[in-house]
């Protein structure tokens, strides 16, 4: 019986990973039919309440807005961009930079400006893979290379919603769990620095380009350890990625390099310059960050009236509460930002109304999809409980029979497995915060049972999360359709697989090594 129990407990994950992998359904329709799964066991086998379901439900799609709301509001903010000309004033710009020296191009562009503009809620899979072709990179590396670069700070990605989420689940304000995150930063980015050289030019790009590499890497990872101790969590990615940048631009300087070659720029280009100034273009992110910095920095009183004193907590589930937090959230900041670059844009009524159109298309489904694996989660969450929402029996609860299988499977080395259960829930779900909705309970549960930090498993759960972006077939899709080569995205998978895996083994064992306190 209890070996059913295990089995029908893992079944959701199971079935949408089979739904992927086997009959290659799309991420929201497998996610559609896992909740299905998911609600069908927690009330026929796992003796759940329909009513707890159905709040569950509801309570999962509540808490996935930050996240699924945000994915939205960048899309219309990059198609409003499109529109107008400014994306392609950014591309002009990108394109110039860093002449003949490809190590540091690929640094500047996918780590530095990938990790920066994915903070902003910019679709970097979108954007920079066009300048990587127009570089003279090959399709592979233009596809690949927007996918990976980013991956080490995913957790800081739109303005810090994956940590949000992690905060929430752990159930610790999002200033405190930034450590958690960045321990891992400066060896896992390192590390992506140098698997995307490899994937570029095999060893002699590693030795080539190790310095650029080793400058990037570190330099995102040190970032992310000050500005969890200053407990800026939701702005690391803004300021990982302009350090990035800078440093790259002092190493260029140092070494006597050209910044900029303006002779590689085409008639579009130069018509794209004419069109906006740089500030122009950018402007809706520029606007965004200093909105991002005055709403977090702590001296300032604006985090703690938009993030504790207007929570807007909104009970659905008895005695837990899911905090709104509209006017902190980076979803409507995009969205107010987004309308107040309108003017420096130059946009008309038309190209606004173009936006809202492609907009609504192209984020239905990338909505749902964020959406539907919170429900998932909550639903597993909660199972087991009755009408009064009390857990009579543990061995009723999906998350505690799945933590006490892999206690019992895994042991002490539960915390080495971890990371790779986050790339796996990363891959089934196509985002880190996704992942971390799915797996975090189970995590902390595990850990309690085998006396490891579950905070320090969930957190490296994450990052495995975040490393799936390379090997996410839509993330690989997106980038490919970008440069109208759709059906190259598949040779990518393969190769980014083994870089993902081979960090994701660096993150374990460094997870194994911290799981355990002294």
């Amino acid at each position: 019986m209890y070996a059913l129990s295990v089995l029908l407990a893992f079944m959701p994950v199971i079935a949408i990973f089979v739904l992927l992998l086997v009959y290659r359904v799309a991420a929201d329709t497998a996610g559609y039919i896992g909740w299905a799964v998911a609600a069908a066991i927690a009330w026929l086998f796992f003796d759940t309440a329909p009513s707890v379901i159905l709040l569950s439900t509801v309570a999962g799609l509540v808490a996935s807005l930050p996240i699924a709301l945000v994915m939205s509001a960048s899309i219309l903010q990059i198609t409003v961009m499109q529109e107008t000309g400014a994306v392609a004033r950014v591309v002009a710009l990108m394109k110039s930079v860093a002449p003949g020296q490809q190590a540091v191009q690929i640094m500047l562009i996918n780590v530095g400006f990938g990790i920066l503009l994915t903070s902003l809620g910019a679709v970097t899979v979108s954007i920079l893979p066009p300048i990587m072709l127009a570089l003279g990179y090959s399709t592979f590396a233009a596809i690949i290379l927007p996918a990976l670069g980013y991956d080490a700070l995913c957790t800081y990605a739109l303005l810090g919603i994956p940590a949000v989420v992690y905060a929430n689940f752990v159930g610790l304000p999002v200033t405190e769990v930034g450590g958690y995150f960045a321990r891992f930063m400066p060896a896992i980015s390192t590390c992506i620095a140098l698997g995307m050289l490899h994937l570029t030019g095999g060893m002699k790009m590693v030795r080539q380009g190790i310095m650029p590499a080793l400058i990037a890497g570190i330099t995102a990872g040190v970032v992310a350890i000050f500005m969890a101790r200053l407990g800026l969590v939701t702005i690391t990615g803004i300021a990982a990625g302009l350090a990035v940048i800078v440093a790259l631009m002092l190493y260029i300087r140092l070494t006597g390099r050209p910044l900029r070659d303006r002779t590689l720029l085409n008639e579009n280009d130069l018509a794209a310059e004419r069109r906006h100034s740089l500030a122009a273009a950018c402007s809706p992110w520029i606007i965004l960050t200093v909105v991002s910095l005055v709403l977090n920095a702590p001296f300032l009183p604006f985090f703690d009236l938009t993030f504790k004193q207007w929570s807007m907590p909104l009970e659905i589930i008895p005695k837990s509460p899911e905090r709104l937090r509209i006017f902190w959230q980076a979803y409507f900041w995009v969205l107010v930002c987004t309308a107040a670059a309108l003017p420096f844009l130059k946009a008309t009524r038309q190209q606004v109304a173009t936006s809202l159109v492609k907009a609504g298309k192209r984020a239905g489904r990338p909505f749902m999809s964020a959406s539907v694996f919170f429900a998932i989660a909550y639903v597993m969450n909660h199972s087991g409980k009755g009408a009064d929402w009390s857990l009579a029996q543990p061995l009723h609860n999906m998350v505690y029979v799945m933590a006490d299988a892999s206690a019992a499977l895994f042991g002490k080395m539960y915390p080495f497995v971890a990371p790779y259960l986050g790339l796996l829930g990363g891959f089934i779900s196509g985002s880190e915060s996704s992942s971390i909705a799915m797996l975090t309970k189970l995590h902390l549960s595990t850990a309690e049972k085998i006396g490891a930090s579950g905070l320090v498993i969930a957190a490296a759960s994450g990052i495995g999360g975040g490393l799936a972006s390379v090997i996410s077939p839509a993330k690989l899709q997106n980038a490919a359709a970008s440069i109208d080569r759709i059906r190259e995205a598949s040779q990518a998978i393969r190769p980014a697989f083994v870089i993902s895996v081979l960090i994701t083994t660096v993150c374990a064992v460094m997870t194994l090594f911290w799981a355990f306190p002294e």
